[in-house]
């Protein structure tokens, strides 16, 4: 998962972009809802009845895709040929190339560098704004009359017209509000961490009262979610931490090599990742019972705190499952850093799914068809090609049929 950057493109990027010196290679799904696409029966082609073909002949022989799978990598990286054929004077100049692109290599690591250096003095200017916020979230400071009035004017600025206004309450509850309830759960429910999260989640997670990150040291970032005391654990800060290598990756681009997440200190029986099940169990012999209770692993958003780890051995499946797991966990915690923490308001509010549906929204549905009717029309008009070729063989006029009208 190499994290590739490009500074020029950098404010224009969508609001699904990754922060440059960030993106993995492989971009991971933002919601576990992705799917693999599949073809129904009557859609599927020739070409694809030959691939479905092969792909069943190789699922019935692992061996072979096995021996196959050997070979090819027995090849990674053999020469061709093709250069060493080459004339001594060329040979010396493809050489020479070679010499000027490690010298680009070395800027490229340069300028990531700077890339990283310049978002952290930035991070630094933006961190007051983070600590104002976190303390009108919390009921500490109210905001001035200045950001209220700018506020109010970005929201006339945004409504729609053509929608129905909706009504707003103008009463105050006889016990006053303290801050702004539940304002990271509903941020993160309109997030993509929305998946991640079960009901039993959210009485956990309405406890949280600020979510900050901040630059390690070394090329890397930690995700910090502070609670209040709560029922579930005893933690005041649960921490997230994503490492990259030391060495950076080709083109300069830093790589991410692993995550650690901190351990939570349970109550007894709050465990939200794990399922309790009793069974009551009776001797043969005394007939005396007893329960047994079971622990099973149950989804939930706080797996997030123990992110899987690398792949081991040579199981390909167990390794692409760990894979798709890493590359999720991953874009989970780009998307904090990158979405969810510098726009919280937006994700409270919901606008912020505006900007992320916006690039669809812009598309006219007129332009789009389903594939299934471009496929239809063209069967109809091979058809009526088909019909018009036999009409010419017969050198016969066509038939002009009379629409009978009937009336009631």
């Amino acid at each position: 998962m190499t994290m590739k950057a490009n500074i020029l493109s950098r404010a224009n990027r969508s609001p699904n972009t990754s922060t440059p010196q960030n993106t993995p290679a492989n971009n991971a799904p933002i919601s576990s809802r992705a799917q693999q696409p599949g073809a129904g029966i009557g859609s599927i082609k020739e070409e694809d009845v030959d691939r479905l073909t092969a792909a069943s002949i190789f699922a019935q022989n692992p061996k072979l895709v096995s021996m196959m799978q050997s070979k090819l990598g027995s090849l990674v990286g053999r020469s061709s040929g093709y250069i060493e054929s080459l004339p001594p004077s060329v040979r010396r100049r493809v050489a020479g190339l070679k010499g000027v692109q490690k010298d680009h290599a070395k800027l490229e690591a340069e300028f990531q560098e700077e890339v990283l250096e310049l978002e952290k003095r930035f991070f630094a200017k933006f961190t007051p704004l983070y600590e104002k916020r976190a303390k009108i979230v919390n009921g500490v400071a109210e905001p001035s009359e200045e950001e209220v009035k700018i506020g109010e004017q970005d929201e006339e600025d945004d409504e729609d017209e053509d929608a129905e206004p909706v009504e707003k309450n103008n009463e105050e509850p006889a016990e006053p509000v303290k801050g702004i309830p539940e304002f990271w759960l509903s941020a993160m429910k309109n997030s993509s961490l929305a998946e991640t999260i079960t009901e039993k989640d959210e009485e956990a997670l309405r406890h949280l009262t600020d979510i900050r990150m901040e630059y390690l040291d070394r090329p890397g970032f930690r995700l910090i979610f502070e609670f209040e005391e709560n029922e579930f654990f005893t933690n005041k800060t649960i921490s997230k931490t994503y490492f990259y290598q030391e060495e950076n990756g080709y083109g300069g681009d830093f790589i991410y090599d692993h995550a650690e997440g901190d351990k939570i200190d349970w109550k007894s029986g709050k465990d939200l990742t794990v399922k309790i099940e009793s069974k009551k169990q009776r001797n043969k012999n005394t007939k005396q019972t007893r329960v047994v209770k079971k622990t099973t692993p149950t989804p939930s958003f706080f797996d997030f705190f123990n992110p899987p780890s690398p792949p081991k051995g040579d199981d390909d499946d167990a390794a692409s499952d760990v894979e798709a797991k890493l590359e999720l966990d991953y874009q989970l915690g780009e998307d904090i850093k990158e979405k969810l923490i510098p726009r919280a308001i937006d994700w409270f509010t919901g606008e912020a799914l505006q900007f992320e549906q916006g690039f669809d929204e812009d598309l006219d549905d007129a332009d789009f068809e389903d594939e299934d009717d471009e496929e239809d029309d063209d069967l109809s008009e091979d058809r009526d090609d088909e019909d018009e070729s036999d009409e010419e063989g017969d050198g016969s006029k066509p038939k002009q049929e009379t629409a009978e009208c009937k009336q009631s």
